[in-house]
């Protein structure tokens, strides 16, 4: 101002600035200076301030949003300039822990919250989100990656105006392209589906569970689709348990024409024309005796072919199941490894890329591009006999196959696995060839076999016997040249009876002398118990649980120790056995099979928009509430006491207890909360330390990976992954390991013995 002085403003004019604020604006009566003052007057009073104008947001860039990391590493590498990806690291709301979070008195409405750990991750897209152009949530293509995408938007209020869902399911430049060029809304069908199968199992979960806290033991619990795994295992370890062997007999004889060389083994398969009875060996003496006196010839010699198809190409359940057999994989490890291997590695090709397609689905389509790549790959490697005419069309198994639209398979057919080894890991590795070869073979032709069944008839003037051998040789390998099916171990097929190698010369009307008569005693087995491939197997025929959740449930059954995973075999545990049996008396339709699949179809109802997911509910929750207040009232209490273990803890002199935490059983000092010394529970296998002579016992890495360890550790840091046996080395005395299926191993002398020759009782 030039006068530098206050002066009272003289005839002041009032008005508003542009953000519509009232100001006051007059000149200095001494030196003319303009002045300008905030704030409203009397004079505003009858005044209408200008409405105030937008603000102007200036808006650049797509924002993309995935849920790992590695996946937006992989995503981001192909889209390239002008794009922003980052990752939610999975689910950003959930239902809050502490309570129910369903208020099922308002039409089952969930309560959600952000946790604490994801608060930063939504505010930093929230961010990203109010200046991007336009947002693109690319999340898996199932319906839990179209929950994640919902919730996304919902947690970090993005503007759906601008936002745009794009799926695809392999992680490669094509398939993302193609996405991008065809993005779509968010389908609230696949989110109302997820989110009842999430309130549904909250429903159940936190309704059960403090039950059996109250009523049996603490950190227990019970879930939807958990709950009828357990019954599973429960009921086949109890049909074991009173299975009863059944003698029975069988019989072969060696023959030959002539030449020694020429001889083979035939079984007796008819006696008289009528299938033998062999139950004992009293029934089976007087016709071995018999049968030494007949004069034996061939009568009947058939030639034919059998062709056999490729297995079809993978699908989670599949995958989980072959990995365990093959590679000896959990469904859990499997699972981990195909994340990996969808999301993106990076082999040599300028960056990371997807090198299999999204691993959880039910479906077997496979699309006509990597159709015809496998048979330009086949074609060149192989010929093109080991083309079939046209592409085989492999139809899927589950009538609501939905989780994805293509079944499980290299991205590219001509990324042969040996180009990648160098850039995986082992296991990795071992992943990746397993689905290229599956796919690969699933594209090839059938494999063509020689069969050859003989019949050998014996006289004797008392009865007639028949005799039978069968035999194949490949005569076309076909799709065999790149890969075979593991047999399922609890499944006996035609192919695995006796294939007999018969000699090339015989004929009909051909003598046959009998070398000898080969009498075999056999007993009926049990069925066995569930492996977590079988398991798999089982809960997909059953139409439990859909591929997201097989894996799931396996490692929950396990952590919560209602079953112990034995040589590969899961078997309950005497808690697993109470649980179960509470359920079934107090819940039988939770743990009904046919309920629980009439529940999943229930859910693919909603998925297609033929059902409203709170009425899939209130089918479901209107008799359950009831079953829960009677199983409140009546279910006995079983719940009992720390059990004492015989010895005194070494801090205060006290009883030392078994208790139960989150990881199962410890020892704790019978004191607490006064004292709280603990020591891991440990179990003792009656094996001795090779080191110090202290007992070995089974132990547990941070993965839950079984290792065997001294009691004395850490004073004695022996460990081994293999099982220790109580048998000593008869070579020299030292510790004898399980080194495979057939043999164990001498730790000290590297000597290699038959299991069954050293310990019959361990093989199955």
């Amino acid at each position: 101002m030039k006068c530098k002085t206050k002066r009272e403003m003289k005839d002041p004019v009032a008005g508003f600035n542009a953000k519509g604020s009232p100001v006051n604006i007059a000149v200095c009566s001494e030196c003319g200076t303009k002045l300008y003052r905030m704030g409203r007057t009397d004079a505003h009073a009858d005044m209408v301030a200008p409405p105030k104008a937008p603000k102007v947001i200036k808006r650049e860039g797509k924002l993309v949003i995935v849920e790992s990391p590695a996946k937006a590493k992989t995503v981001g590498r192909f889209l390239g300039k002008g794009y922003t990806v980052r990752a939610s690291v999975g689910h950003v709301r959930d239902l809050l822990k502490s309570q129910l979070s369903v208020n099922v008195d308002n039409n089952f409405e969930p309560k959600y919250r952000v946790p604490n750990e994801k608060k930063d991750v939504v505010k930093e897209i929230k961010k990203l989100a109010a200046t991007a152009e336009e947002i693109f949530l690319a999340t898996d293509p199932d319906r839990e990656g179209e929950s994640i995408s919902w919730h996304l938007a919902e947690a970090a209020q993005i503007d759906m105006e601008r936002t745009k869902r794009v799926v695809f399911h392999e992680i490669t430049a094509p398939a993302v392209a193609e996405a991008f060029a065809h993005p779509r809304e968010i389908n609230m069908d696949l989110v109302n589906a997820q989110q009842a199968r999430r309130v549904l199992d909250r429903l159940v979960g936190y309704s059960i569970s403090p039950i059996l806290w109250e009523k049996v033991r603490g950190r227990l619990s019970a879930g939807r689709v958990q709950s009828v795994a357990l019954r599973l295992i429960v009921e086949r370890e109890r049909e074991i348990d009173e299975f009863k062997p059944v003698e029975y007999w069988s019989i072969h004889g060696e023959f030959k024409h002539g030449n020694p060389k020429s001889a083979f083994l035939a079984k007796l398969a008819r006696i008289d024309n009528k299938d033998p009875e062999l139950t004992t060996e009293a029934v089976v003496r007087p016709i071995l005796i018999d049968m030494e006196t007949a004069a034996y010839s061939v009568t009947k010699v058939k030639r034919g072919e059998r062709r056999r198809k490729p297995s079809a190409p993978f699908t989670t359940s599949t995958l989980q199941q072959e990995a365990s057999r093959k590679l000896g994989l959990t469904a859990k490890r499997t699972m981990g490894l195909a994340q990996g291997l969808y999301e993106g590695q990076d082999v040599g090709e300028g960056g990371t890329t997807g090198l299999i397609t999204y691993m959880r689905t039910d479906s077997m389509n496979v699309s006509t591009i990597a159709q015809n790549e496998a048979r330009e790959y086949v074609a060149g490697k192989y010929g093109k006999d080991y083309l079939p005419g046209e592409s085989p069309i492999y139809k899927t198994k589950s009538a609501n196959a939905q989780e994805a639209h293509e079944a499980i398979r290299p991205t590219s057919a001509m990324r042969d696995p040996e180009k990648v080894k160098e850039y995986l890991d082992p296991a990795m590795f071992k992943l990746y060839r397993l689905i290229w070869q599956r796919f690969v073979a699933s594209q090839m032709e059938s494999a063509v076999f020689d069969t050859l069944q003989v019949e050998v008839t014996g006289k004797t003037t008392a009865h007639e016997y028949l005799m039978r051998a069968s035999g194949s040789a490949v005569k076309f390998p076909g799709f065999l040249v790149v890969y075979e099916e593991a047999k399922n171990e609890d499944v006996k097929t035609e192919e695995d009876e006796e294939n007999v190698k018969i000699p090339v010369g015989i004929a009909e009307g051909q003598e046959q002398e009998l070398i000898r008569l080969i009498p075999e005693q056999h007993f009926t087995q049990p069925p066995p118990r569930f492996s977590e491939a079988s398991l798999v197997q089982a809960l997909e025929e059953n139409g439990i649980g859909r591929p997201s959740t097989y894996a799931p449930t396996i490692s929950t059954i396990q952590q919560r120790g209602y079953v112990e995973r034995v040589d590969k075999r899961l078997i309950p545990t005497d808690t697993g056995l109470q649980v179960n049996d509470l359920m079934v008396e107090y819940f039988p339709e939770v743990v009904d099979f046919n309920f629980t699949a009439h529940m999943e179809e229930d859910l693919d109802q909603v998925a297609s928009g033929e059902m409203l997911w709170t009425d899939a509910i209130q089918e479901f929750y209107t008799p359950f509430s009831e079953k829960v207040k009677i199983a409140q009232a009546d279910m006995p209490v079983t719940k009992s006491g720390p059990e004492p273990i015989g010895r005194a803890c070494p801090t205060c002199g006290k009883e030392l207890v078994i208790r139960y935490g989150r990881f199962g059983k410890f020892i704790s000092c019978s004191g607490f909360p006064e004292c709280r010394y603990t020591e891991p529970w440990l179990l003792k296998i009656g094996v001795a330390c090779p080191t110090d002579g202290g007992e070995l016992v089974e132990r547990k890495t941070r993965k839950g990976r079984t290792f065997f360890g001294c009691v004395n550790y850490p004073n004695c840091d022996f460990t081994s992954w293999k099982r220790p046996l109580a048998v000593p080395c008869p070579k020299c005395g030292g510790l004898l390991v399980i080194a495979n299926k057939r043999e164990a191993q001498c730790i000290k002398c590297s000597e290699s013995f038959l299991l069954e020759e050293i310990v019959p009782e361990t093989i199955e």
